[in-house]
């Protein structure tokens, strides 16, 4: 049995892998508190466990263990893994949660039976995975499929990005950016549904301007890593029609010519972080 979370900025989720997720609850995340943190985990402990996988929100650099988890100031730049594992007694195994979402999809998603998946989130913001040959890639840092980030837009939409650089997709591409580039665009402050649903209904001028803009580097991402599948998650994913409407415009963009849908709806739901994180130690423990 293997204990996995799901870690956010305000909450964490909780669940045991025994071949089927089994929920155990919630609880929120004690994001200033790193003893009250530590506790959180810990208070799911029985004893039965062969380890701990965890999904969160912030990147862990593979050579390092160190961490970096900008909504959880109590454990930002730890190396979480060997800490929590002093405290419970256990193997700990941290991954950030895109990958976590990718490896989900690869296993038992949209992804499944493909060689390699890019595992993209249209959320908040943008994040991504990387899985080949049914094995994570997390490269140097632990930055491995994170196509939101480079200084890739140029002219009025090149927005300030929260990582230091200017231009990335991360600031246009979820939903967050969604609203920004039609602010930028119409001056107009309006809900990324509310773009959405003028989109549906006809509207479409900043969602061609969105398109236009995400799929040029998603379409140079799926070229550099040769990818099979690109399932999509996140919120902004959910809209009726949007993943495929993007898809047509990845695949008139990638050197490989494919009239088979590339980019495609997330298979996994909400649990994806939780089922990463129980693939990761499954094969991590057996």
């Amino acid at each position: 049995m293997i204990l996995v979370f799901d870690i956010g900025g305000s909450r964490i989720k909780a669940a045991v892998w025994d071949g089927t997720l089994r929920p155990l609850g919630e609880l929120p995340t004690p994001a200033g508190d790193k003893a009250g943190f530590t506790s959180a985990i810990a208070g799911f402990v029985t004893g039965r466990e062969r380890g701990i996988a965890i999904s969160i929100a912030g990147v862990v650099d593979p050579a390092t263990g160190e961490g970096t988890v900008a909504n959880i100031p109590a454990i930002d730049g730890l190396r979480l893994g060997p800490e929590l594992q002093a405290a419970v007694g256990l193997p700990v195994k941290v991954l950030n949660d895109a990958d976590c979402f990718a490896l989900a999809e690869a296993a038992r998603g949209a992804g499944r039976g493909q060689g390699t998946v890019l595992g993209v989130i249209l959320g908040t913001g943008v994040g991504g995975g990387l899985v080949i040959g049914g094995r994570l890639v997390t490269g140097a840092g632990g930055y491995a499929g994170e196509w939101g980030h480079g200084p890739v837009i140029r002219g009025e939409y090149a927005f300030a990005c929260g990582c230091g650089q200017v231009g990335c997709v991360d600031t246009i591409g979820g939903a967050r950016g969604l609203e920004r580039l039609h602010r930028a665009r119409t001056g107009e402050a309006l809900g990324a549904e509310a773009i959405v649903d003028r989109w549906r209904a006809g509207d479409g001028a900043t969602m061609e301007l969105w398109r236009e803009l995400v799929s040029g580097p998603l379409a140079m991402a799926v070229n550099l890593v040769g990818a099979d599948v690109v399932p999509v998650g996140g919120g902004l994913s959910r809209a009726p029609g949007l993943v495929g409407w993007l898809d047509e415009a990845v695949r008139a963009r990638i050197l490989r010519r494919t009239v088979v849908p590339l980019v495609v709806p997330a298979e996994c739901g909400a649990d994806a972080g939780l089922l990463g994180a129980a693939m990761a130690g499954q094969a991590e423990w057996g």
